[in-house]
């Protein structure tokens, strides 16, 4: 899956969408890889009625998020200031990282560094 907990992400479509003016731009509290979906901050909001108990004596209306689908958000770049595309390449310390297609600037490492793919072991004759 290509979001992770804690990305800035932009909602391009469902309810929560917004206008090109107004878009929606949140923070992924939660990824669930196998259901294919993401919870979103302040998106998809609906109300759970909860019936008075010891925990809770008066009860009422609990509003809470509820996942989306990842197909229904775009990873966010700063520098573009907009939902874009995303790749993925290695950094010259053999580090994997994301970036973003439309001006190249990094959005965030995946792993560890991998001394097999440092520019400096590409560069050693074998």
């Amino acid at each position: 899956m290509h979001i992770r907990k804690d990305d800035q992400v932009e909602v391009i479509a469902g309810d929560d969408k917004g206008t090109p003016s107004s878009r929606r731009i949140a923070k992924v509290l939660r990824a669930i890889p196998s259901k294919n979906k993401v919870v979103v901050q302040g998106v998809n909001r609906v109300y759970k009625h909860m019936k008075p108990s010891q925990k809770n004596p008066q009860g009422g209306r609990l509003s809470k998020e509820m996942p989306v689908d990842v197909s229904n958000v775009m990873l966010f770049c700063p520098k573009c200031n907009r939902g874009v595309r995303q790749g993925a390449r290695f950094t010259a310390e053999g580090r994997k990282e994301r970036y973003c297609k439309k001006c190249g600037q990094g959005l965030g490492t995946l792993g560890p560094k991998k001394p097999a793919h440092a520019e400096a072991a590409k560069a050693a004759p074998r």
